[in-house]
């Protein structure tokens, strides 16, 4: 996991150039953004979501194989619970078309802060809990960069 400003992208250009790819399209990219997906190259792509956070992810935590994530906040704020694989139980065997798994645990997790310029990438292995609210449910407008694992 790496979890930094994006204003720091310059401190990991020896990471997975998907990832470096990734990162650069984040840079770049206007808050006018359209919602849906956008292919980048290399076999990523980003997803543009606006949608309201939550006090609870019914879904719980997910964890991918296949593709890296990069998270990124436009607008809003939201909580990120993020904990390694091997701490959770599973509650849904990972799924390869949908690149994706569940787990739940109770307690204990690295919270993470999004919004504000921070951005979280999260490897495989890194299981993650997004669309949390802080205080109270607020609108957000989020990227999630799909890097293609190497």
């Amino acid at each position: 996991m790496i979890y930094d400003k994006l204003e720091n992208i310059g401190l990991y250009q020896g990471v997975a150039p998907s990832v470096v790819e990734g990162l650069r399209f984040l840079q770049q990219v206007k808050g006018d953004i359209a919602p849906g997906r956008h292919t980048l190259e290399g076999g990523n792509y980003a997803n543009v979501d606006c949608y309201t956070t939550r006090k609870v992810n019914p879904v719980g935590y997910e964890a991918h194989r296949q593709y890296v994530d990069i998270q990124f906040l436009l607008s809003g704020r939201e909580r990120v619970l993020v904990r390694s694989l091997d701490e959770l139980e599973c509650t849904m065997p990972y799924d390869a078309d949908r690149d994706v798994a569940f787990f739940r645990h109770d307690d204990g997790a690295a919270e993470l802060a999004l919004g504000e310029g921070y951005f979280v990438v999260l490897f495989p292995g890194d299981a993650h809990e997004p669309t949390l609210c802080y205080d109270a449910p607020e609108e957000v407008k989020k990227i999630v960069v799909k890097c293609r694992v190497e």
